[in-house]
């Protein structure tokens, strides 16, 4: 049995065959993701949704061309951001992103952002019932400044980017799965915060009903096949779902930017992000974390004159070289370059004359990052309810050095996840259990960890 399985991602839309008899996935199939529309104010990122679904159906055809008989879609999208449509299905705005930080401005006569207003007329539970998830990209806070701006009209529909598609190419009714609810679910009730709509005085809209994983939102016709076509997951859960975490496990992702996430069973809300998971459970997350994007920003600055001599110069072999041959120092580094829970401003201290070199400039940047993540793990789980790492994305891969440094910072066993589709591992779990070949998540990962090991990790 077959199924196509498409990520509706910032950078790329990518499709992928799925061979759920034996459990393996297929060579995918890219296509760029649109970039936003030129010519809109600062801090406004607007995304044409009609490119989006060409590009999107041009992965589905080429796909479809080389399936035998699929028997099912499943999918995960970009996660927050928001576009408006009609009774009809029409849209009536574009798909303004989650990269969109219009909210940040300031209304006019005021020195406060539309942001801080919208915080201000929440009560904290009201917050942390929404998740911890209000940023600045969120459906909520966009909503609300469409609305301080008029230009949110009464009935119309907020829908994520991937149930936009879906709906549109299925010619049926917009569904939301709750991983994909990101910012307007209260955890609570597991249904929309129609009372923090109200308090932000959000005219009356028309809010998609809310769908399980499992259950078909449409059928896509294509190629002469009819395909049940399942509710969008939200990117972030389905890469931990291909991960095959698991209670007892944390994870830390990290590529251009990191997180650190940790499963409950119960609902538990703190001081940090809460996403609804699979079978039941919840995921307790601290995002936005420095990563790959700070680092590059100290690569930049020992690679600017070496730039003029060799442009096509790869840094990272000789940088490697030299942190192998610094096995400790007392430099002091802050990765917090951009915004984010650790701050704004990162910095590089206790300088010396023999301990600024490229070797203990990256040994201690490593150090930062792996000293965030069990500040942000103890934060999660201050009884350190877990027995082993799993760490996913580009950097755990490619950098030894930071692999050390992780483990000698929490001092327990780890897994390394080998590979960059961890989505799509996720998407085969779905479409295993949407196809009654598995009866949980958990129990589909579970078969994929018995009869494809070595092609997801590397205990």
């Amino acid at each position: 049995m077959q199924y196509l399985a498409l990520d509706i991602g910032s950078s790329s839309i990518k499709g992928a065959l799925l061979d759920l008899e034996r459990r393996q996935i297929g060579a995918t199939i890219r296509r760029a993701c649109p970039g936003p529309v030129p010519g809109l104010p600062p801090r406004h990122f607007e995304i044409d949704p009609a490119a989006v679904i060409q590009a999107t159906g041009e992965v589905l055809d080429e796909l479809v061309a080389s399936a035998d008989a699929p028997a099912g879609l499943v999918s995960c999208t970009q996660m927050a951001g928001t576009i408006l449509v009609d009774r009809q299905g029409q849209p009536l705005t574009r798909y303004l992103s989650w990269r969109d930080q219009r909210v940040l401005d300031n209304p006019p006569t005021t020195s406060i952002s539309y942001y801080d207003h919208l915080h201000a007329k929440l009560t904290d539970q009201q917050r942390a019932e929404l998740g911890g998830e209000l940023k600045t990209g969120a459906s909520t806070s966009l909503l609300y400044w469409l609305a301080c701006q008029q230009q949110l009209p009464h009935g119309a529909t907020p829908l994520g980017l991937g149930e936009y598609v879906w709906s549109r190419l299925c010619d049926a009714a917009p569904a939301v799965e709750r991983t994909n609810a990101l910012g307007a679910l209260n955890l609570t009730t597991s249904d929309w915060h129609h009372a923090a709509f109200a308090a932000l005085d959000l005219p009356q809209l028309q809010w998609p009903r809310l769908a399980n994983p499992t259950e078909p939102i449409g059928t896509l016709s294509i190629g002469g096949h009819d395909l049940p076509c399942f509710p969008p997951l939200g990117d972030h859960q389905c890469a931990l779902l291909g991960t095959r975490l698991e209670a007892g496990e944390l994870s830390l992702n990290i590529s251009t930017g990191s997180q650190v996430s940790h499963l409950s069973n119960q609902l538990k809300l703190g001081n940090y992000q809460t996403r609804t998971y699979f079978d039941g459970q919840f995921l307790n997350s601290i995002t936005h974390l420095p990563a790959g994007r700070s680092l590059d920003v100290l690569v930049g600055l020992v690679h600017q004159l070496a730039q003029d001599v060799s442009p096509n110069h790869d840094p990272w072999p000789s940088i490697a070289r030299a942190v192998q041959d610094t096995p400790d120092t007392d430099l002091e580094v802050d990765l917090a370059f951009f915004a984010g829970p650790l701050g704004n401003r990162g910095s590089i201290s206790n300088i010396q004359i023999e301990n600024l070199t490229i070797g203990t400039l990256f040994r201690a940047a490593f150090r930062n990052m792996a000293e965030n993540y069990r500040r942000c793990a103890d934060q999660l789980s201050p009884a350190t309810a877990w027995q082993r790492l799993v760490l996913s994305g580009s950097l755990p891969q490619n950098s030894p050095h930071l692999l050390e440094a992780i483990c000698q910072q929490f001092n327990c066993a780890h897994r390394v996840c080998r590979g960059s589709e961890d989505t799509l591992w996720g998407l085969l779990i779905q479409a295993l259990v949407t196809s009654g070949q598995a009866l949980t998540f958990q129990d589909a990962s579970q078969q994929i960890r018995h009869t494809s090991p070595g092609s997801m990790t590397d205990e």
